[in-house]
């Protein structure tokens, strides 16, 4: 039972900052506005409550004072233009009531009374029926009996119009809440908006800075931000080139001095592990040119020629790379960096499944998309993104001919980031990777 009431408030609550915001501020203005209505309502029905016991007592106090002193024969002359609209006097004993304990009874008792100045006997007596009426029997001097049958007013009748009013205000109260909510939220929306969009490799338009000054000194504060994410990113790619640049000089005096050296098994290691040595260098540049770019202009290339090429390059050293299906049109891109994504994808494929296949199509957008295919082992669902982080190997030895070194898929996410595109990995049904890219 506690359970369900402590889930009962998260059920009924919105969920976005929006809704609750202006389900506070209209259930507020709300409250308020029905709180004045109230009030208002209180004051206006004390002062007609007011008005007719006060009239009440002075009219009542003249016209018993006028009746009591007429001779008997003229009073029925004068009873209709002394009573009023919530009052009226009858000359006689009037109807059979009930003692009347009210507190609106007492209260008009009190007023008859002390119109009457306690000289008549006074009785109040409520009149049982539909309409709340009130008789005060009292007797003149001579002895002829009095009624005064009075009908309490309650608060004076709305006006018709006063309901479409009161709907034309709530309808407005509705539309300035909203608007108020919805100036207040956007600059947050258009903020993680951008915080979503934040790409330090690419240079997007800053985040505006106008409104208020809480919203601009966010907005100042998140565009410094990038631009020390991308002064850090820019930094951590310039060590990695100086120091794979650096290092290719002593691998180069190493491999000469290993070249000049007698001929044993521990050669060959040598000679094997600057090899693997002087890979990761030449990835680690790689990588740092396909961060900053390397200036190559985009040029319009024909896509059957351009695949041809590539897969012949790796089937005259005697690669198993195929085309499958029929390549058409043409693409406007930077060839080399194309060739470089493409490139790495097929090592990937070759290196894992033994043989490569590339197909090429249009999509429904008309935007290229070139697949690089292969039958090997793939990789499981959960690591595909994590499969294009720099230095991530799915294979865990420390074995470079079956782990590489975790840079080819960065290395191509980068080069197609800058390229315009998108890419794209996902295993096959029925086992195997795809490597597409998508050139827009």
């Amino acid at each position: 039972m506690r359970s369900a009431i402590a889930m009962l408030p998260g059920l009924m609550w919105p969920r976005t900052l929006r809704s609750r915001i202006f389900l506070i501020l209209l259930i507020g203005l709300a409250f308020a506005y029905g709180l004045s209505f109230s009030i208002l309502y209180m004051e206006r029905y004390m002062s007609a409550k007011a008005v007719m016991l006060g009239t009440l007592e002075n009219d009542v106090a003249t016209s018993i004072a006028v009746l009591d002193r007429l001779p008997a024969t003229e009073r029925g002359d004068l009873v209709d233009w002394l009573s009023r609209g919530n009052y009226r006097f009858e000359l006689g004993p009037g109807l059979a009531g009930v003692p009347d304990a009210s507190s609106k009874g007492r209260e008009i008792a009190g007023k008859i009374e002390a119109a009457v100045g306690h000289r008549f006997p006074i009785r109040i007596e409520r009149i049982p029926g539909e309409v709340n009426r009130l008789q005060a029997h009292l007797t003149l001097s001579d002895g002829s009996p009095l009624t005064i049958d009075v009908t309490p007013r309650g608060v004076m009748p709305i006006a018709e119009w006063l309901p479409y009013v009161f709907a034309v205000q709530m309808a407005l109260l509705v539309l300035c809440t909203w608007f108020a909510v919805r100036q207040a939220i956007r600059p947050l929306g258009e903020l993680a908006a951008a915080a979503d969009a934040l790409d330090p490799d690419k240079n997007g338009p800053d985040l505006s800075e106008a409104g208020p000054s809480e919203v601009a000194h966010a907005a100042r504060a998140f565009n410094a931000m990038r631009e020390r994410i991308a002064h850090y990113l820019e930094e951590r790619v310039q060590i990695l080139a100086a120091i794979s640049h650096d290092l290719q000089t002593p691998i180069t005096r190493m491999r000469l001095r290993a070249d000049m050296a007698e001929d044993s098994p521990e050669k060959e290691k040598l000679v094997r592990d600057l090899a693997e040595i002087q890979r990761l260098v030449q990835d680690g540049i790689a990588y740092a040119r396909s961060a900053h770019g390397s200036g190559e202009k985009n040029a319009r290339i024909d896509l059957a020629s351009f695949i041809d090429s590539i897969a012949y390059d790796y089937q005259d050293t005697g690669k198993s790379v195929t085309v499958t299906g029929l390549v058409e049109g043409a693409a406007f891109t930077r060839p080399h960096a194309l060739r470089r994504i493409l490139s790495n994808f097929i090592d990937n494929a070759l290196k894992f499944a033994g043989s490569a296949e590339i197909t090429v199509e249009h999509n429904a957008e008309k935007a290229v998309v070139i697949s690089v295919m292969d039958r090997g082992p793939g990789i499981p669902d959960d690591m595909l993104e994590a499969a294009m982080q720099p230095f991530f190997r799915l294979e865990q030895s420390r074995n470079r001919e079956t782990g590489g070194t975790g840079l080819g898929l960065a290395i191509a996410q980068q080069l197609t980031a800058k390229l315009g595109g998108s890419l794209r990995l996902y295993n096959r049904p029925g086992g195997g990777l795809a490597a597409e890219v998508t050139l827009r």
